[in-house]
């Protein structure tokens, strides 16, 4: 059942939910970067069939969040509900064959590269060395060193914003570089991923000699979300394509004199200059204002504009 707050107008006219409501929820500590105002009210529904009616009931602003791996947060904070999905009642990861696997939206992208391992499913390890959940891999077609989620991808179990179960096929996705697009807004709650058959310990090996690449050029132990701007090269539908080192972000970047650029608590990281770090006391604003300083050297320098790949959502302070 809703909390009662008598002087939160927009938590008091919400439908009743097996589920947990949040009012002014401090949604700095569910990021990454460790940023940003609070929700209006986080709401965290027990299962599939209470967000269904709790998105038949509601026609408000809306927002859905993951873990927060790719996402800034602004300092003004989320207006309306914002939705987050829990691993107990979301999460999950079987094996139905051996080739595919069953997951939930809210499982990490590392735990399922994992259980497909155990189970001798090859194919998914590039998910264990990104940050993040499925529902966000779906969203994003998150991939890396060559294969992406649209390469892997059977069908997904989404809740339109009508509250209506569908089932998504791959050209329903629409996927593209970093990117999907299905017929209308919808938050997936689980999907099927296709591998094939191959022996656990040469797949936890592959996974093994990925974790150390990413170690050796990624700042791994620093407060980032991921890479900040897209590589702005020309990629297929499936998010393959040509990754031509004089088209890197990073380089693009680092040849606009932008590596170690620092902006408040905002840094260009050093170690990969493709990645904006809280250096520890960042606000939302000092982050992205130093990604968007970045965006306009490098449009000087090299005639080219770097989108962003970082999500970011909410209101600015005042």
């Amino acid at each position: 059942m809703p909390s009662e707050t008598a002087d939160m107008p927009l938590l008091d006219d919400l439908s009743p939910v097996r589920g947990r409501y949040e009012a002014a929820r401090d949604m700095s500590a569910l990021t990454w970067l460790r940023v940003g105002g609070p929700a209006e009210v986080l709401f965290t529904p027990a299962d599939a069939d209470d967000l269904a009616a709790f998105l038949k009931a509601y026609d408000g602003p809306l927002t859905t969040v993951g873990v927060g791996s790719n996402l800034i947060i602004r300092d003004g904070g989320l207006p309306g509900v914002v939705i987050r999905l829990s691993p107990r009642a979301f999460g999950g990861a079987e094996a139905l064959d051996g080739a595919r696997m069953r997951v939930g939206a809210a499982t990490l992208d590392a735990q399922v590269a994992k259980a497909a391992a155990k189970a001798g499913i090859a194919g998914l390890e590039f998910l264990r060395t990104i940050p993040g959940a499925i529902g966000g891999a779906l969203a994003m077609n998150a991939g890396c060193y060559g294969v992406y989620t649209a390469d892997v991808f059977e069908s997904a179990t989404a809740i339109t914003r009508k509250g209506e179960t569908v089932t998504l096929t791959g050209e329903d996705m629409n996927f593209a570089y970093r990117s999907s697009n299905p017929p209308e807004e919808v938050i997936y709650t689980s999907a099927i991923l296709k591998g094939h058959s191959d022996d656990p310990v040469a797949i936890e090996q592959r996974m093994q000699d990925a974790l150390d690449k990413r170690e050796q050029s990624q700042p791994t132990k620093d407060r980032t979300a991921g890479s900040t701007f897209r590589n702005p090269a020309g990629f297929s539908s499936t998010g393959k394509g040509d990754h031509s080192q004089d088209l890197m972000a990073w380089k693009l970047i680092d040849e606009a004199g932008c590596r170690g650029l620092r902006l408040g608590g905002a840094i260009m990281n050093v170690k990969h200059s493709n990645f904006l770090t809280n250096a520890g006391n960042a606000t939302a604003a000092d982050l992205e204002n130093l990604g968007e300083e970045v965006r306009r050297r490098v449009l000087k320098t090299h005639g080219i504009t770097l989108e962003w790949e970082i999500k970011r959502i909410g209101v600015q302070a005042k």
